[in-house]
């Protein structure tokens, strides 16, 4: 059983937080443990990791009665499992009640995520199902979860309960595969935009799979990718440090515009347009340390209207920061992921000074965030394999569309 590491000076609840969201739940189901259903009691495996029963009888041979450890891909017998006692203990103490809820103080919902603390409503994923994700987006039609990773597709779709819809995208260099992909984005259509660091492209491919157009040439490592409300694409190249816009007939596969609209980045990555303002933000990695970072805003001219830095960031709230990913809520706050401290934070519209407020801990490698009409965020945590819904404690808003 891994350890958590607890970070100095943290409060009793947020230790509370971290067991309950690190300890007390198999990490290939996302099932909490439970000591009244037996199907979902913790098990000993020898390697020293531990899984639901009802896990451990899913990936054993039903005649061998062996299983593959999903972690360590250790060969065990079923036989040899054993209660994890610790675990059992661990959370009778918790279900007292005498143990406080964490979530009493969490703020109701608004329009905006600013409100404070979101509450983990559900999540989907582990080791298999994905396998070291970089990019994810979410339709606004259907719900659904598109993600690229490593997986023997690259390309996955999900649907909001985390039902595998279709994939595609097999590793390869012929023109419909993916080598390296690295973000993803959707456009009105459907169409399913990747950015593949192996062959130096922008993919475009139906929602099916289909290739339409592979953007070729005029990128070194493209990276970022996002689609802004009029169709327009915007790709950032992480080596000739660039913003570029490109306009697509997605219709004909034709490549009507393709222009560089920002120079002089250091190391772009990803790249998030609002919906309801119109900017873009772009994250730089400097490539002098790995935990410094720059957040840019353009407005839709692409004229600069501010940034700020992780440095800063850090002088301000004494806390170091290095952010990975970026997007707009409903209401044009910049929300933040943090793989420093494995947080996601607002900064608010960024027309002032920054005003950080933490609205998710305990995140292991937060790679892509995106939040849904209703406000809901869902993050990509690169280092759990899954995806996670995060929303104020009130009524379950996401589910999915019929």
């Amino acid at each position: 059983m891994s350890e958590t590491p607890v970070q100095p000076h943290m409060r009793a609840e947020d230790i509370l937080a971290e067991i309950r969201a690190n300890l007390l739940e198999c990490k290939v189901c996302f099932e909490k443990f439970s000591i009244q259903k037996r199907d979902h009691t913790p098990r000993n495996l020898p390697c020293g990791h531990v899984l639901c029963l009802k896990c451990i009888c899913a990936l054993s041979h039903p005649v061998n009665q062996r299983l593959e450890c999903p972690f360590c891909r250790k060969l065990l017998d079923v036989g040899s499992t054993s209660e994890c006692r610790a675990l059992t203990d661990l959370q009778e103490l918790l279900l007292s009640e005498a143990c406080p809820r964490l979530y009493d103080r969490v703020m109701g919902w608004t329009e905006s995520l600013r409100s404070g603390t979101l509450r983990l409503r559900s999540a989907f994923g582990g080791w298999g199902t994905i396998v070291n994700p970089s990019g994810m987006v979410v339709s606004e039609t259907s719900g659904q979860i598109v993600l690229v990773h490593d997986g023997e597709k690259r390309v996955a779709v999900f649907g909001a309960q985390g039902t595998l819809l279709d994939s595609f995208g097999l590793y390869g260099h012929d023109p419909s595969d993916l080598c390296h992909p690295l973000d993803v984005a959707l456009t009105k259509s459907g169409h399913v935009l990747v950015t593949d660091g192996g062959d130096q492209s922008v993919k475009v491919f139906t929602s099916k799979g289909r290739l339409v157009v592979a953007i070729r040439d005029s990128f070194r490592l493209p990276w970022g990718v996002d689609v802004d409300t009029r169709g327009c694409v915007f790709v950032t190249d992480a080596e000739m440090g660039t913003l570029s816009q490109v306009i697509i007939d997605f219709s004909r596969g034709v490549v009507l515009v393709n222009r560089v609209v920002f120079k002089d980045l250091t190391c772009p990555r990803t790249v998030a347009s609002c919906k309801a303002t119109g900017n873009i933000a772009v994250v730089e990695r400097f490539r002098a340390g790995f935990t410094a970072s720059c957040l840019r805003i353009f407005n839709s001219d692409f004229v600069p209207l501010t940034q700020v830095d992780s440095f800063a960031l850090n002088l301000k709230n004494s806390l170091s920061l290095s952010i990975s990913s970026v997007v707009f809520d409903q209401n044009g706050d910049v929300i933040v992921g943090d793989v420093q401290n494995g947080m996601v934070w607002s900064l608010g519209k960024l027309q002032k000074t920054p005003a950080l407020i933490p609205l998710v801990s305990g995140l292991r490698r937060p790679v892509a965030l995106a939040v849904t009409t209703l406000n809901v965020l869902v993050v990509l945590d690169g280092g759990d394999h899954a995806v996670k819904f995060y929303a104020a404690d009130t009524d379950d808003l996401y589910c999915d569309k019929k």
